[in-house]
C-alpha cells in the first residue's frame, strides 16, 4: 500500500515556467498496475540480444514518419481523426531537494452527449500529506478560478457557463509537489525519484452517472483514466547529483532536446510517467518498429539483460495476439520498491526481481515482466474501473502470463499453473471489488489467480479460434475506451454460441 509521510524539508519556492510546444498525434494508445508475490525459482533462459546505448543514444534518438497518399481517388472517405483531451505541462525538477515546480494548461473535450455544469480534476498526489500544493488556477480568458473546492483527491471547478458536447474549455494550473520520500512510484529513496499521477487530471465521465473518481482502498488500484494527449517540458535543476553524477530520465515517450529542456510528446495515453535517477544503467533493443529501453541499477547486469529481453519478447508475442503496441518506445525500469507498477508507455519491476533473478524464466523477473508489458493493452489500450472491476485488466493480464510462456517457454507452461496459480489454492470471486476482501493475498487470489483460471477454463470451453479471434476484437473495438464486464461478455457472445452459465455461476458472484 501506500505509504502517507510528511512534506520533506524543501525551500518552498517557486518557478514560474514557460508555455509548452504543441503535440503531434500518434495513432493509438497504451496501459495499469500489480503488486505480486514471489514463486518459487528453477530453470534456465536463453533468447535475443541486447545492446548498450548511451544516454544521448537513448534519449535524443528521433522517429521520423512517412505518409502514403493514393494516387487514385477512393470511394471510402477517410474518418476524422479522434480528439482528445490536451495537458500541456512544464516542469522545474529540483532531484537532490526532490520537489516539483509546475505549469499545466489543460483542454478538455466534451464528448459526452450532457451539459456539464463543473469540471472535476483528480488530484491523487493529495493523498500524501504536504505533497500537493495548489498555487492559482485560471480560466483561458486569464480569470481566476475563485470558487474551486479540493477534497481529498477531487477538485471541482464550477464551470463560467454551461459546456455542450462536443465544445472545449481551457484553464491553466500553477502547482508544487514535494515528493515523499516514499518506496513507492510516486515518491523518492536515495536512489531514484518516482513521479507518476502527478498532475491534476481529468477522469472519465459517464453519462447519467458523473466522473468516474474512486476512493483510494487499502489494496489494488482505484485510478480510471481517459485517453488524452500529453505535451511535457522538463528542465532539470542541475544535471548531475550532488556527487556530480548524470541525471537520467526515463519516460513514457521518447525525449527530444531543446538546450536544457527535456521535451516529450504522446499521444494519445492515458497517464504520462517518468522517473530521474544517477545510477541507472541504460540499454536499448528494438521489436519492430518499437525501441525497447532499460534502466536499472548497478551491479546485477545478467538481470538487466533479462529484464531487457523478455520485455521484448512479450512485446512480440502480444503484438501478434492482441495487435500492435502503439508507441515508438517502451521503458522497462528498476524501482526501488517491492511490487510492479504500469503507466503508458513505461513500467516498473521492483529491485527484489532484479536482486533474487534465478538466472532462468521461473522467477518473478520473467513472470511479471510479461505481466507488466499486457498491461500496455489492458489498461492502456483498453481500460476498466480498476476498483469496481479490476478483474478487466488484472485477471487479463494474469492469463497473458501463461500466454508469454506458450509461445516463448513452452516446456514451462505446467511449472507456471504449479507455481503461480494451483500453489496458493486460490479462492474469492472474481468480480470482486478493491473494497472488499480486506487484504493484497485475498483480492489477489480472487481477481489474478481465480481470474486466470477462469479465462483458461473459457478458453477449453468455447475453442482456439472463438478465443483468439474474441481477444482481437476486443483490442480493436475497445482501444481508447473505457469498458465494462457487460462490454465484455457482450462482444463475447458474438464469438460463440456456447453455454458458459455454468463458468459464470462458479467464477462470478454477480453474473
Amino acid at each position: 500500500m501506500r505509504v502517507f509521510v510528511s512534506k520533506p524539508n524543501c525551500p518552498n519556492t517557486r518557478t514560474t515556467l514557460a508555455s509548452l510546444f504543441c503535440v503531434i498525434l500518434i495513432t493509438s494508445v497504451i496501459l495499469t498496475a500489480c503488486r505480486l508475490p514471489s514463486v518459487d525459482p528453477n530453470g534456465t533462459a536463453t533468447r535475443d540480444e541486447s545492446k548498450q546505448a548511451t544516454v544521448t543514444d537513448v534519449q535524443n534518438t528521433l522517429i521520423s514518419a512517412t505518409e502514403t497518399i493514393s494516387p487514385t481517388p477512393t470511394f471510402t472517405p477517410t474518418p476524422e481523426p479522434e480528439m482528445f483531451s490536451q495537458y500541456d505541462l512544464t516542469v522545474l525538477f529540483d532531484y537532490e531537494n526532490p520537489h516539483l515546480a509546475v505549469d499545466m494548461s489543460l483542454t478538455y473535450l466534451n464528448k459526452s452527449e450532457e451539459t456539464l455544469n463543473e469540471i472535476l480534476l483528480v488530484v491523487d498526489a493529495n493523498r500524501y500529506a504536504g505533497a500537493f500544493h495548489l498555487q492559482e488556477i485560471a480560466w483561458e480568458d486569464g480569470q481566476v478560478v475563485s470558487d474551486a473546492q479540493l477534497d481529498g483527491i477531487r477538485l471541482s471547478l464550477p464551470l463560467q457557463q454551461p459546456l455542450n458536447p462536443q465544445e472545449e474549455v481551457s484553464l491553466s494550473i500553477a502547482y508544487e509537489i514535494y515528493l515523499p520520500n516514499n518506496r513507492d512510484y510516486f515518491g523518492y529513496t536515495e536512489r531514484q525519484a518516482n513521479i507518476s499521477d502527478w498532475y491534476p487530471y481529468l477522469p472519465p465521465y459517464i453519462p447519467g452517472e458523473g466522473w468516474l473518481a474512486r476512493d483510494p482502498g487499502t489494496i489494488g488500484e482505484h485510478l480510471a483514466y481517459d485517453m488524452a494527449g500529453f505535451n511535457v517540458r522538463i528542465k532539470l535543476a542541475s544535471p548531475t547529483n550532488p556527487e556530480g553524477l548524470p541525471l537520467v530520465i526515463a519516460a513514457s515517450a521518447r525525449a527530444e532536446f531543446d538546450g536544457e529542456w527535456y521535451n516529450y510528446r504522446l499521444e494519445p495515453a492515458r497517464t504520462f510517467a517518468w522517473t530521474v535517477s544517477h545510477l541507472y544503467q541504460v540499454q536499448q533493443t528494438t521489436v519492430g518498429d518499437t525501441t525497447v529501453i532499460g534502466y536499472a541499477f548497478p551491479n546485477h547486469q545478467e538481470a538487466e539483460d533479462t529484464a531487457l529481453r523478455e520485455t521484448a519478447n512479450s512485446l512480440e508475442v502480444f503484438n501478434e495476439l492482441f495487435g500492435p503496441y502503439p508507441y515508438d518506445t517502451l521503458s522497462v525500469v528498476e524501482g526501488d520498491f517491492l511490487n510492479g507498477m504500469e503507466f503508458s508507455g513505461l513500467f516498473y519491476l521492483s529491485h527484489a526481481f532484479y536482486d533474487f533473478y534465478p538466472g532462468n524464466p521461473m522467477g518473478n523477473l520473467t513472470i511479471i515482466t510479461a505481466h507488466e508489458v499486457a498491461h500496455q493493452w489492458f489498461y492502456g489500450l483498453v481500460a476498466n474501473d480498476q476498483a469496481l472491476e479490476p478483474w478487466l485488466d488484472e485477471a487479463t493480464t494474469t492469463y497473458s502470463e501463461v500466454l508469454f510462456y506458450e509461445h516463448v517457454y513452452p516446456e514451462l507452461v505446467e511449472w507456471w499453473w504449479n507455481n503461480r496459480i494451483y500453489f496458493h489454492q486460490p479462492v474469492g470471486w472474481v468480480d470482486s471489488t478493491i473494497y472488499e476482501t480486506g487484504a493484497f493475498y485475498p483480492y489477489r487470489d480472487a481477481v489474478y489467480l481465480r481470474g486466470a483460471m477462469f479465462l483458461q477454463d473459457l478458453r477449453d470451453l468455447i475453442g482456439e479460434e472463438a478465443f483468439f479471434s474474441f481477444w482481437r476484437e476486443y483490442v480493436e473495438r475497445y482501444s481508447n475506451q473505457l469498458v465494462t464486464g457487460d462490454d465484455f461478455f457482450n462482444l463475447l457472445g458474438h464469438h460463440t454460441s456456447a453455454d458458459i452459465s455454468g463458468l459464470l455461476a462458479e467464477y462470478f458472484r454477480t453474473r
